[in-house]
């Protein structure tokens, strides 16, 4: 089981976050949410209170939504989710690539999907494997010293601008759970779900901030390829567009949710 923590009132909605991040890493963009929802925000496996979680991707997807029906109940005194109850589901980066597999493997329990910076894998066999070994490399760096790790990781070119990375919080990573993310469910682990993305039934929204190229140009794609995509880049952000802009990316997520 995953840990996860709720508040505010509302449609469900459950956040997954990115590599090195936390539940409670969501920060201004996770408490605007909360003004029309019931927010869960969940520790993915190797992550926060998961860290001793050991998890695919796969797995990772099913117990994102085991989370997500077994959350306890938001503030404002809401009966909480049951088995089987349709959520909307926010994720960002490593969380947006959970996210894809949850929507994919159970359909009818997300109602919505917003993916903020994220793509449905590498297609090329040889540049994925190149991406396996350099997880694997970034695994035993953060094993032999995750303080470091973590600062190199937050001064990488695309968390360039944002005032707080948020490193005090991902210091409450395990070195050895922030290892076993990587090597389970790093993006070199993942087969890619392109062709597969026809098969989500769903609204989409593909979410990218517009100096993050690579991404932006991976939200378009999504959006033509799923049957309902909607694709929106959000000015002045780079990966963690919801951290760098978090009002403009909440205006626009309750704008699709609604």
């Amino acid at each position: 089981m995953l840990h996860a923590e709720s508040g505010g009132s509302g449609p469900r909605i459950v956040l997954a976050h990115g590599f090195t991040q936390t539940a409670r890493s969501w920060g201004r963009f996770g408490e605007l949410l909360e003004s029309s929802h019931e927010v869960v925000r969940v520790d993915l496996p190797g992550h926060g209170g998961s860290a001793a979680v050991r998890a695919d991707l796969v797995r990772s997807a099913e117990l994102l939504l085991e989370a997500a029906s077994s959350a306890p109940a938001g503030r404002a005194g809401d009966t909480g989710g049951t088995e089987g109850e349709q959520c909307d589901v926010v994720g960002y980066s490593l969380g947006a690539r959970v996210a894809l597999h949850a929507v994919l493997s159970r359909p009818e329990r997300v109602r919505r999907l917003v993916l903020i910076g994220g793509t449905a894998g590498i297609e090329d066999p040889a540049a994925r494997e190149a991406r396996r070994q350099r997880d694997e490399e970034l695994a035993e760096q953060a094993q032999a010293d995750v303080e470091g790790f973590l600062e190199r990781w937050v001064a990488a070119p695309m968390f360039a601008g944002l005032r707080d990375p948020g490193l005090e919080e991902r210091r409450r990573n395990s070195a050895d759970g922030l290892a076993s993310s990587l090597r389970l469910a790093g993006t070199g682990t993942q087969l890619p779900l392109w062709d597969r993305l026809g098969d989500i039934s769903c609204p989409v929204l593909a979410l990218a901030g517009a100096d993050d190229v690579r991404f932006a140009l991976a939200a378009a794609r999504i959006a033509r390829l799923v049957p309902r995509g909607a694709f929106s880049l959000v000015a002045g952000a780079g990966h963690a567009a919801h951290l760098a802009q978090p009002e403009i990316c909440a205006a626009i997520v309750e704008r699709f949710l609604a």
